[in-house]
């Protein structure tokens, strides 16, 4: 099956038994009959399980290929699951450009729990060798990363995990499993922040996991309940109907993201644009090697990295809004320095790029004419 046919029907097996329902019915409740004690049809209690969740982790798990999905209450918490699976005195190689709640989950919680981070620049891979010993535990991708669109090979990062017998994970958000699949390209791990282009529509948070191996399912979903990250029914219907568009979403923000980075890449005030589609990005190649297209995220500096500037941008536009997150149908522009990464220090961020002239935006499914309009008025 192929994956514009996976979006749909990837997973969705059982036919709904009262009705015929062509979508999961929302099953608002928490918790099921029992004809004798452990005597139920699959549902005790919608911590450990609910249908419509149900539904919606089969979907995910098919469309990433894998053999098992897990849905949380949001990202962070899909991420919290995984640093669960970890002891004091693990260690975690880490890229150091990442969402900025992912670094302050990191560095201030698990941190104090005895864990030892390295955030490192992974563009090489082999610099992850260096970093990586006998505590080491687990290697923490993003690619694209947030917000500096650094491409990691994934491949490559899975050559280094087997090697030292660690875990890979990959957080897949701003790619989707639309542009790429990590699992088939050995990672152990791929999470998702739901809330972003799976859902797609701005209107739920919800995370994700999905992994091959039963071992390691059956590890997470044993922390997952026991620690009651959940996501509700409702949000889980949301998700899923969510995933039946995101191919065609998808092309559009690639579509529209190419305009959007080429528009920029010309224009006469900005210094530059960080966009993996760009011959000029520095792991353009490896990009095209594990990617389907190049996305919809797009980042850009201002010269003279004035602040001031950057503010007076996105407090213009009118296509745009300012707001954070990314990947809804809308399109939305962000100023990383002082609001997704601002949970950073000043210092670590910009030694990763995320100065304060930087601008993040994600581009949504609007005709592409009237962004390029916005940002043409905004930035003068």
């Amino acid at each position: 099956m192929k994956f514009n046919t996976k979006a749909i029907h990837g997973g969705q097996h059982d036919i709904d038994p009262a009705y015929g329902s062509v979508m999961p019915p929302i099953y608002q409740t928490s918790t099921y009959s029992q004809s004798t004690p452990g005597g139920h049809k699959g549902f005790e209690y919608s911590r450990s399980g609910n249908p419509t969740r149900a539904a919606l982790e089969r979907a995910l798990a098919s469309i990433e290929n894998g053999e098992f999905g897990l849905a949380f209450g949001s990202g962070l918490a899909a991420i919290d699951a995984v640093m669960k699976l970890l002891k004091p005195g693990d260690e975690v190689v880490s890229t150091n450009d990442l969402y900025g709640g992912t670094y302050r989950l990191f560095s201030t919680i698990f941190k104090d729990f005895g864990i030892k981070f390295h955030f490192i620049g992974m563009e090489n891979a082999e610099n992850i060798e260096e970093y990586v010993n006998d505590n080491t535990k687990l290697i923490w991708v993003e690619t694209p990363t947030n917000p500096m669109m650094n491409i990691i090979d994934i491949e490559a990062c899975a050559k280094i995990a087997k090697k030292h017998d660690v875990l890979l994970a990959v957080d897949n958000t701003f790619a989707t499993p639309y542009l790429q699949q990590p699992l088939d390209m050995g990672a152990d791990i791929v999470m998702h922040s739901a809330t972003k282009y799976l859902g797609g529509h701005s209107d739920v948070v919800m995370g994700s996991l999905v992994v091959k191996e039963k071992s390691l399912a059956e590890r997470l979903l044993f922390i997952q309940n026991a620690s009651g990250a959940v996501c509700g029914p409702q949000d889980s219907f949301l998700v899923l109907r969510g995933l039946k568009t995101l191919h065609v979403r998808m092309q559009r923000h690639c579509e529209n993201g190419k305009m959007v980075a080429e528009y920029l890449n010309n224009h006469p005030k900005i210094e530059k644009v960080y966009w993996p589609g760009l011959s000029s990005h520095p792991n353009h190649d490896i990009a095209k090697k594990q990617m389907k297209d190049f996305g919809g995220m797009v980042s850009f500096t201002t010269k003279g990295n004035n602040y001031k500037d950057a503010i007076a941008i996105v407090e213009r536009l009118k296509v745009f809004t300012l707001a954070e997150s990314l990947g809804g149908v809308e399109s939305l522009a962000g100023h990383p320095a002082s609001m997704t990464h601002a949970s950073i220090p000043k210092e670590e961020r910009e030694k990763t790029g995320v100065v304060d002239s930087l601008i993040r935006l994600s581009v949504g499914i609007e005709d592409g004419d009237d962004l390029i309009e916005d940002l043409k008025q905004a930035i003068g």
